[in-house]
């Protein structure tokens, strides 16, 4: 949890100095890609905001009302994150890009000045645009080290499998969202070049077309992550398979008949079994073997939490 908020921090600040470096970029200049990029700066900080919301939340004790405790809160801000910051960021980034698209206005060459020094205007946004893949690459370094830390805990060997598996969709929030945002400013970047040398204001109108589909396509994807885990995924089945081979191993077992596994919380497993344990094993034995499995299953997957076995002889 504690790597999950400084992945978030780190995200938050660097966000919060981009999307005022982007503001003043489009004041400067009116270019469609920037502003489309200043709606994605400030997706991306109220994003933050939303996030250590859920990590706060979730950090609260379980209550009568709440028995398994508020770690599904994280699952929910984040599923809003998806759909109203990002969602929104990304059709506003669609529909102006598209707007300015279909009804170009000339480029018209501008200078600035600052400190009493002239330059051309559309330098702002070169600088505002490397100035802000420089800060995403800070957070994206934060984020990669938080996810990288959970693929070696629990061997996983690829992001892609990471991104299937993990049930801390705080980390895994940030780290994409850090990634769409280099691409998104890679993006910027490169249609404001070409309609400056261009002098074409389509370039620019098309990456901002560009940017908003990318917000849009990641609003979509992180919905769905999110909503496999707040409808209480389980485990993969050969995630499962070592559980049973270890309730089986205790002395005493007979059989598995069923075995149930689901997310409660960011890293915190519910696992339930019907256990059919020996005929000889009168009710003590049974309830030592059910604390033994419970050790057992525990000790081997720091995620499982809670562990509940339903004895049958």
């Amino acid at each position: 949890m504690a790597s999950s908020k400084s992945v978030v921090i780190a995200a938050f600040i660097a966000n919060a100095v981009i999307a005022v470096l982007k503001f003043l970029g489009f004041l400067l200049t009116g270019s469609a890609a920037m502003l489309s990029e200043v709606y994605h700066s400030i997706s991306d900080t109220g994003n933050q905001v939303f996030l250590l919301f859920g990590i706060r939340y979730s950090e609260r004790e379980p209550t009568q009302k709440h028995p398994f405790g508020y770690g599904k809160a994280q699952f929910f801000y984040s599923f809003l994150v998806a759909v109203f910051l990002f969602g929104i960021a990304g059709w506003e980034s669609l529909s102006h890009g598209i707007h300015v698209f279909t009804h170009p206005a000339p480029v018209q060459p501008s200078t600035e000045t600052l400190f009493g020094y002239r330059f051309p205007s559309h330098w702002v946004n070169y600088g505002v645009l490397l100035g802000a893949i420089a800060f995403e690459s800070y957070a994206l370094k934060t984020a990669y080290a938080g996810l990288t830390q959970q693929m070696q805990e629990h061997d996983w060997e690829t992001i892609a499998e990471a991104f299937r598996k993990t049930s801390d969709v705080t980390t895994l929030t940030a780290f994409t969202e850090d990634t769409i945002a280099i691409a998104g400013a890679g993006i910027a970047l490169a249609g404001v070049y070409l309609t400056r040398v261009t002098g074409n204001p389509r370039y620019d109108a098309a990456a901002s077309i560009g940017i908003g589909i990318l917000l849009m396509g990641f609003s979509l994807a992180l919905a769905w992550e999110n909503k496999r885990l707040l409808l209480g995924e389980s485990l993969p089945p050969e995630d499962e398979r070592p559980l049973r081979e270890l309730i089986t191993s205790v002395d005493g077992v007979h059989h598995v008949d069923d075995l149930r596994t689901v997310f409660f919380g960011p890293e915190q497993l519910l696992v339930a079994a019907n256990v059919s344990f020996e005929k000889t094993l009168d009710t003590e034995l049974i309830d030592e073997r059910a604390a033994t499995i419970e050790t057992t299953l525990i000790h081997h997957e720091d995620q499982i939490k809670r562990v509940y076995i339903e004895p049958e002889v």
